[in-house]
């Protein structure tokens, strides 16, 4: 495979389809929206025409493929809630570098852990998805993408 070629372009000079691509990848990354479908549907693109361009569209400061991200997250105090939190991580192939766990009160901990996407097999947004869906994650925020 040839290696890609890079253009710097106003978005005025491209379809709006684009733009619509980027939006969405903004509603997953912010929260404001929890899953593809209702990022695509606030968005006003098909499903289909969001995975075509995602991993192609990227806002000029995002140029880098992210290699790092921290996330925290406020667990429930419930065994296996943070193990099926780094199993999602682990089955993308995702690298953990750093964890770091409060002591539980009022029956939540507050989590925070960084991990290296350089080798990941799925798209990070899809991880922080699927990791937000995990019974016992209360909440989720991403602190850093490096």
């Amino acid at each position: 495979m040839k290696d890609p070629v890079y253009y710097i372009v106003n978005s005025s000079v491209l379809p709006e389809v684009f733009s619509k691509v980027i939006e969405t990848k903004t509603l997953l990354r912010t929260g404001r929206a929890k899953t593809i479908n209702h990022a695509v549907k606030i968005a006003g693109i098909s499903r289909s025409a969001f995975y075509k361009y995602k991993d192609y569209i990227f806002p000029f400061y995002e140029t880098n493929k992210m290699k790092i991200v921290t996330i925290t997250l406020l667990l429930e105090h419930i065994p296996g809630v943070l193990s099926k939190i780094l199993d999602s991580i682990a089955n993308a192939q995702g690298s953990i570098l750093t964890i770091n766990q409060n002591i539980p009160i009022n029956d939540v901990a507050m989590v925070s852990i960084t991990f290296e996407t350089a080798k990941i097999s799925k798209d990070v947004e899809e991880l922080l998805i699927g990791i937000r869906e995990i019974p016992g994650v209360n909440n989720l925020n991403i602190v850093s993408r490096q």
